[in-house]
């Protein structure tokens, strides 16, 4: 009866460990599938739509916007009472009320100048969004990088270890040295410790990317059968430089100089008052050659209109001529600027033509020739028909050949990066 019992706790025990066990294997799964996947365009919309640099820029252009109702601002309204003996012995009373009118020309002017600031905003974070594109680019391509590197480096250390293995086993024989053992030993160190550093680039990347995404949610990027680099056509459009964000940016601040110069000289223009007076004047008043007493009750009205004339224009023309040379400064800066982009297009090209030539060697000659090094070399030292040092030697160049074909790569993605970002994509 106890053996009995002991059995039935037993397996309840084993059936209660095994559904744990499925749970626990179950959520470790599901947590892994509730990663997004993401891929480059991806990743950069939803840092266009994270960014709190990019949200900022929208609050820039929205506080520039809410401007608009300033233009056709008025002085305040002049509310005036007069009260006292001003007519005679009586206490009379007189209220005035006032307004200055700028010169119509200088609403208009109000406008354009906030228009042409709204479309400086805009621009500024059109550059902004260039910029967060080619920070998302970078680290995106650099996770594919570091990613294929560390499985590249995974198989390496497994080809020392094998190498070890028959190393060691050749030692017990007698037909190697133990130098020979501590040196392939410390190959492997070297390997492991390339491996390492790749993990803490890999994470370094990935913090960076998470950081420019700002959001909450874990996320892998999208897998890829095979670590090829980005193509571009070499017949690009010059006009894409010349609509660079930051080109246009200092030809908006050339017209935002432009516009102020029109505000600054609509202020030049006489200002048109306009007032209205009601009063009492207490007394006897002649109307119609008939003397008659007025009261408080009785008011008498006036219409003001007036004209305020600047007598000085020196400041003013002090500002407009400080305008003008913010106006041609920004012109200079804008051309310099398209120059500028223009050498770094042309640089850029010639660069990204070198790497697919690095790339196009190492994929038609040096990866086939690493095979051959690497499978002769496997063979004749299994065989014993080659030395360890040339099975070293083989082995360190297949290493150097794989590790600098994926960084071949990196670099033709980095080129590529960099003419996006000079062509305003």
């Amino acid at each position: 009866m106890k053996n009995i019992l002991r059995n039935n706790i037993g397996s309840q025990f084993f059936s209660t460990m095994s559904i744990a066990c499925f749970l626990f294997v179950f959520s470790l799964s599901a947590i892994a599938q509730s990663k997004k996947q993401l891929n480059i365009d991806q990743a950069i919309q939803m840092s266009i739509d994270n960014n709190l640099v990019v949200k900022a820029g929208d609050l820039e252009v929205k506080a520039s916007q809410s401007l608009k109702k300033t233009a056709g601002e008025l002085p305040k309204l002049d509310l005036n009472a007069q009260l006292g003996q001003y007519n005679s012995t009586q206490f009379d009373q007189s209220y005035q009320v006032s307004q200055t009118i700028p010169f119509p020309t200088l609403f208009g002017a109000r406008k354009q100048l906030i228009n042409a600031e709204i479309k400086g905003k805009q621009l500024q974070k059109k550059l902004t969004v260039l910029e967060l594109k080619n920070q998302v680019r970078s680290y995106y391509y650099q996770i594919l990088y570091l990613q294929h590197n560390h499985q590249q480096l995974r198989q390496l250390d497994s080809l020392y270890s094998d190498f070890i293995k028959i190393a060691q086993l050749r030692y017990k024989t007698g037909d190697t040295k133990k130098v020979d053992v501590s040196t392939a030993q410390a190959k492997q160190g070297e390997i492991n410790l390339l491996l390492k550093q790749n993990e803490v680039y890999l994470a370094n990347a990935y913090s960076s990317l998470a950081a420019l995404l700002n959001t909450k949610e874990d996320f892998e990027l999208a897998s890829q059968s095979a670590f090829a680099p980005l193509q571009i056509n070499n017949l690009l459009d010059s006009t894409a430089v010349a609509n660079h964000p930051a080109v246009q940016s200092f030809y908006q601040d050339a017209l935002i100089a432009a516009q102020s110069k029109k505000v600054e000289r609509s202020q030049t223009l006489p200002d048109i008052t306009l007032g209205y007076v009601n009063q009492s004047l207490i007394g006897f008043q002649n109307v119609n050659g008939t003397e008659k007493y007025f009261n408080g009750s009785n008011r008498f009205n006036s219409v003001n209109i007036g004209l305020a004339i600047p007598l000085t224009f020196g400041a003013n023309k002090a500002r407009v001529r400080s305008l003008d040379y913010k106006q041609q400064a920004a012109e200079a800066n804008a051309q310099q600027q398209q120059r500028n982009l223009m050498a770094q297009m042309q640089n850029a090209l010639l660069q990204y033509q070198q790497d697919m030539r690095q790339y196009q060697y190492f994929v038609k000659d040096a990866l086939p020739n690493a095979k051959e090094i690497l499978s002769a070399a496997q063979l004749g030292y299994k065989t014993g028909e080659s030395s360890y040092l040339e099975y070293l030697y083989a082995l360190q160049t297949a290493t150097d050949i794989q590790l600098n074909y994926l960084k071949s790569i990196q670099q033709v993605n980095q080129s590529v990066i960099n003419i996006y970002s000079i062509i305003n994509q």
